[in-house]
């Protein structure tokens, strides 16, 4: 889902809720108190820098090396992509990313102040989008980095404005806390490959908006939009020589191994989200 075509669909979701006749507009105060809902929607990887995967084959923990054959040569020469290896080779290019289902619950608190609301929720998610980096090396080989959210939760501020009180326009954002797992793929049957800090907790934060209107006394229906970012620069993958040759590539940089990060520290998605809330 690019940024356009994802605020596209905002636009037209936030246009019908405008659109729904006045008698909603009319309603008592509602958007004052306690709620619960739930959602669904789908959570598209946002733009990658493209770098593929990075190396640390002298063990000072950096991860800005060159993996090079006994010549010299990069031996990742053949370049990254940002999907999973179609084969062995970079020319069989790769398929993207995939967007998936997203859903979830919440509870949360509001407090209306004329048309003017305020307010706070605790959220929980799921969604079945995957990300994925693939390096190709000259050997050829294939190596992909998949990683994908197994849950979240997130606890956001809200702030909207309610003319009438049937219907609320509102920005949200807040810190969230996400277990992301990952899967190593690759090709080269020679080398060893361990797999280091693979489902861990991270920290990130979530911004969007979205509106809601009430459509019975104590119903809602809405969309929503968030943004999601993680910091996820701890996975990495061990290589060691397995039944390789002393001569090589992974083996040759000084440490006796070279390990293996995605490029970006970043784990990012757009969440695009149909909702429903009962009020008290």
């Amino acid at each position: 889902m690019h940024a356009r075509s994802t605020m596209t669909a905002i636009a037209f979701g936030l246009a019908a809720l405008a659109a729904v006749p006045a008698m909603a507009q009319d309603r008592d105060a509602h958007f004052d108190g306690p709620y619960i809902g739930g959602f669904v929607g789908t959570a598209a990887n946002g733009n990658y820098n493209g770098r593929g995967l990075v190396f640390d084959n002298d063990g000072d923990g950096r991860y800005d090396d060159t993996v090079t054959t006994a010549a010299g040569a990069n031996a990742f020469s053949p370049g990254f992509c940002n999907g999973r290896a179609n084969s062995a080779r970079a020319a069989d290019g790769c398929r993207g990313d995939k967007d998936g289902l997203e859903y979830g619950g919440r509870i949360g608190y509001d407090r209306r102040m004329n048309n003017f609301v305020l307010g706070g929720l605790i959220e929980g998610s799921k969604n079945e989008s995957i990300d994925r980096a693939t390096g190709f090396s000259t050997t050829p080989a294939s190596y992909t980095v998949e990683r994908k959210l197994d849950y979240s939760v997130a606890a956001r501020l809200r702030a909207g404005y309610t003319p009438g009180g049937g219907a609320l326009f509102y920005v949200t954002g807040g810190a969230s806390l996400a277990k992301i797992n990952h899967r190593f793929l690759t090709t080269n049957g020679l080398n060893s490959f361990d797999e280091n800090r693979d489902g861990k907790t991270r920290f990130g934060w979530q911004a969007g908006g979205g509106g809601e209107i009430m459509v019975t006394n104590n119903v809602s229906l809405g969309v929503e939009y968030l943004y999601n970012r993680y910091k996820d620069n701890k996975y990495n993958v061990s290589v060691g020589r397995g039944t390789a040759p002393a001569n090589n590539p992974f083996l040759i940089g000084g440490a006796g191994g070279t390990n293996i990060k995605v490029a970006d520290k970043d784990f990012d998605y757009h969440s695009l989200r149909a909702t429903v809330g009962f009020h008290f």
